[in-house]
């Protein structure tokens, strides 16, 4: 049977993070097995922890791409499932800043669903050019829940919907915070140029 997909999307700031934490507290106490996965590539807070814009950290697994964990993964639950003194009631994998594996996510994502893996993913769903990040174009409609996530828009105090950069580039994937990124609302959002 597939698993459940929850997707939490929104722009830069919004809590995207603290959201995908609440649900990993929860699988937790939920007595569930729980691996939290990032990108690599994403060192602005620590090379081996989810961490958000507040300073609140979760230990997680860095991976350069998701295929590193589906054979792992799969083979750790398996043995959990063997042992019967191991509750494996429903396995969690969180993974965030989603957009950073862009659509190679989707068929790693894809085949843990389909073993019954529950999977939670948070990320920027719109990049700094106003176009939507692979792999939302493909998890979105996958999804059983979409969790879209607004901040306050830095010019005008409106909900969020868009990560503004603030220097120019033309590269897509830019890892940064706040001296690279505000959030705007579509009224004052001014995309970059290509």
């Amino acid at each position: 049977m597939r698993a459940p997909l929850l997707v939490i999307c929104g722009p830069m700031f919004a809590g995207k993070t603290t959201e995908l934490q609440r649900r990993i507290a929860l699988a937790q106490a939920a007595g569930e097995r729980v691996l939290v996965v990032k990108p690599a590539r994403d060192t602005r807070y620590g090379e081996s922890e989810i961490v958000t814009h507040t300073g609140v950290r979760v230990p997680a697994r860095p991976v350069a791409t998701l295929d590193e964990i589906v054979g792992e993964i799969d083979g750790e639950f398996a043995d959990a499932r063997a042992d019967a003194r191991v509750d494996a009631r429903g396995d969690f994998i969180a993974i965030d800043e989603i957009h950073f594996f862009a659509s190679d996510a989707v068929a790693p994502i894809e085949a843990l669903l389909a073993r019954g893996t529950r999977v939670a993913v948070a990320g920027c769903d719109i990049d700094h050019f106003g176009d939507v990040f692979a792999p939302f174009d493909a998890l979105i409609p996958r999804a059983s829940e979409v969790a879209r996530i607004y901040g306050v828009c830095h010019r005008c105090g409106a909900p969020s919907t868009h990560s503004e950069r603030l220097v120019a580039t033309t590269e897509r994937i830019i890892v940064g915070g706040v001296k690279e990124f505000i959030a705007t609302c579509p009224s004052c959002f001014r995309p970059s140029r290509r």
